[in-house]
């Protein structure tokens, strides 16, 4: 019998790696995030920095009601925050018939052209004897 194994330290990390993975099978890119991804992995960086931050205290100060305030109205504007911005993305989507995000993702390739254009140039120049 078959089988596939996914191994990771996180959650978010083994998450990952299913959907490049199901991205492979699909001929889709590797390795670039839809906007909601985007959004979902920064609210949880920004989640884990706030855990680290509040760990990293001395023990009487991480457990002062202060500290614990603070953290969790950090995670609760994380959240809102993320739950705006995917909310707005998926009305843009409904709205636009993803023409909005489709023009963003080709832009974004067409950047990357430029930028790997002006790059060459750059090193042309830098290769050529003076």
């Amino acid at each position: 019998m078959a089988s596939l194994t996914f191994e990771g330290e996180s959650h978010g990390e083994i998450v990952q790696k299913v959907r490049r993975w199901l991205a492979s099978l699909e001929g889709e890119e590797e390795g670039h995030l839809t906007p909601a991804e985007a959004i979902e992995q920064g609210a949880e960086i920004t989640k884990e920095a706030l855990r680290v931050i509040a760990a990293a205290a001395p023990e009487p100060i991480a457990q002062s009601e202060v500290v614990k305030a603070l953290t969790g109205a950090g995670y609760k504007a994380t959240e809102s925050v993320k739950k705006t911005l995917i909310d707005s993305l998926d009305s843009l989507g409904e709205i636009t018939g993803d023409g909005i995000l489709k023009t963003a993702r080709d832009a974004r390739k067409s950047v990357v052209y430029e930028m790997n254009s002006q790059v060459a140039r750059q090193l042309l120049k830098a290769l050529r004897p003076r």
